[in-house]
């Protein structure tokens, strides 16, 4: 009996690790504009916002990254911020933070990262300026709007899977 049982444990720890592995595959992917996002609270520089925001995409099973423009360390501490400062104090990996170089506007990095990775945006920019260039910014647009209603955040966020704009009323939840 002893000898069925190993080989029977391993093969389930196998089966549960490919599942894992194949779920981790099917992530939808959201690009935070952290500069954005940092502002919605009461229009005052915080990461207060970001950390809300990327803990809601977790919960809510979405893979997130954030990039901020190169002036947003100077807007929090009074310096330049890199990658592994904002890192550090959203607790979130590195490589899922970027910090565009000085003199550059963000949008586009937002947009071309969003559309590599087949993103959505959570942000409250239009990008009007780059419809030109991005036109999949028309239509079934991948911006996700989002804020606080008092103190509770709230994102119009589709379920996983499903595209934006087409959630029902029900999704866009508080948390």
């Amino acid at each position: 009996m002893a000898l069925l049982a190993v080989p029977v444990v391993i093969a389930a720890l196998l089966v549960i690790l490919w599942r894992r592995s194949r779920a981790r595959s099917r992530l939808t992917w959201v690009v935070l504009d952290g500069s954005n996002v940092m502002h919605w609270k009461d229009n005052t520089p915080d990461l207060g916002p970001v950390r809300d925001v990327l803990r809601q995409l977790d919960a809510r099973g979405y893979a997130a990254c954030v990039i901020f423009d190169a002036n947003a360390g100077y807007l929090l501490f009074n310096r330049y911020g890199r990658e592994s400062d904002f890192s550090a104090l959203l607790k979130i990996p590195q490589k899922r933070v970027m910090v565009v170089p000085k003199g550059t506007p963000a949008d586009p990095y937002i947009l071309t990262a969003a559309r590599d990775l087949g993103a959505l945006i959570v942000t409250n920019d239009r990008y009007r300026d780059w419809a030109d260039s991005f036109p999949e910014l028309r239509g079934d647009s991948p911006l996700i709007r989002g804020g606080y209603r008092g103190r509770s955040l709230w994102l119009d966020l589709p379920e996983p899977g499903q595209a934006p704009g087409r959630q029902d009323k029900t999704s866009r939840r508080a948390s």
